[in-house]
This record gives C-alpha cells, structure tokens and sequence, in this order.
C-alpha cells in the first residue's frame, strides 16, 4: 500500500514536472521567437533610419554643390562685367570727352538737328541746353538761328544737363536726349559684348 502511494505520489510529480518543463520550453520558445521579431524589426527600422538620413544627406550635398556652383559662377560673370566695363570706360570715355569740351562740335550739332528738325517747316521745337554755356550758345545761337528763332524756335537752359542738348516738341510731350552719357551708353551697349569676347572666349 505504501509502495503504490509512493509510485502513484511519483507518477504526478514526474507528469507534473513534465509538464512545467514542457511550458517552460514554449514560453522560452515564443519569448525566442518574439526576442527575434523585434530584432529583426529593430534592424529593420534603422536600416529605413540610415537609408532616410543617407538620403537627405545627399540631397543636402547636392544642394550646396549646385548652390556654391550658382555662386561661382555668378562671382565670375560678374567680375567678368565689370572688368569689360571698365575697359569699355577706359576706350569711349575719353574720346567722348574730348569731342563733348569742343565747342564747335556742340555748335555744328545744333545747327544739324535745328535744320534737319525745321526742313518741313514745323517750328515746334525746344532746345534744352546746358546752363554753364548759356552765354556762349545763347550769343552762337542768335546769331546763327535768328530766323528760326522768330519762327517759334525756344530755347531752355538746364542747370543738370552737363554736357550736349535735348530737344523736344514745345510742349514736351517727348524728348530726345544727345547727351555725352548718351553716346557712351550706346556705344558701350555695341562695344561691349566685343570686349567680352575678346577678353574671355573660351579656347
């Protein structure tokens, strides 16, 4: 009797731990397997991490790469320009100089434009005229256009004109500037882009 007790208390002692042991195993199993899965989900989203941050790192490169060659090559137009103005400056500004302080030529150019102006008989026209030659050109002129003059010709005298002549209709509805920034603006918008070409064409 004592025997079959002791085997009987045995057989669910042994089943038992058979049976925790068994649980043990699955639990330690599905924790394995669950240990796993977020592993492999862990690498998973810090290889998407990495992949991301590569991603803009290189588009962030590319960006500054484009923008300093934008810089560059703005920096070097630029100093391009202005080494070519001020070769252009260098050649037409002296010349117009000297040919804007030769009074004979202001004169002439009056007489042309007066003439050229009053050959189909309209005499609406203002002369617009330094002030520093008032004197000079006033006496030239009466002398020179005193018929004009009595036509309808009229004369006004700027203090911000420095050099060369305007004219326009007496009423003013346009003009039509001849000053020595005039002609250097449209001789540099010629001689320039040959300048540049000379300068810096590529080989």
């Amino acid at each position: 009797m004592q025997s079959k007790l002791q085997e009987l208390t045995d057989k669910i002692y042994n089943e038992g731990v058979v049976k925790a042991q068994k649980e043990a195993d699955s639990i330690i199993e599905k924790a394995n397997s669950e240990a796993e899965a977020i592993l492999e989900a862990a690498k998973q989203e810090a290889g998407n991490i990495k992949h991301q941050a590569q991603k803009k790192a290189d588009e962030l490169k590319r960006n500054i790469e484009a923008e300093m060659k934008l810089s560059a090559n703005q920096s070097i137009s630029s100093l391009k320009q202005q080494v070519a103005e001020l070769i252009t400056q260098q050649v037409i500004e002296p010349s117009l100089n000297e040919v804007f302080s030769d009074k004979s030529f202001l004169q002439e150019l009056i007489l042309k434009l007066v003439h050229g102006w009053t050959q189909n008989g309209s005499f609406d026209l203002n002369l617009i005229l330094p002030e520093s030659e008032k004197e000079q050109l006033l006496s030239f002129i009466k002398n020179s256009l005193a018929q004009e003059l009595n036509k309808g010709i009229t004369l006004t005298f700027d203090k911000k004109l420095q050099s060369g002549l305007k004219i326009s209709p007496i009423d003013g509805s346009y003009i039509v500037s001849l000053t020595e920034e005039d002609f250097a603006s449209f001789f540099k918008a010629f001689i320039r882009p040959k300048t540049n070409r000379l300068l810096f064409e590529e080989k």
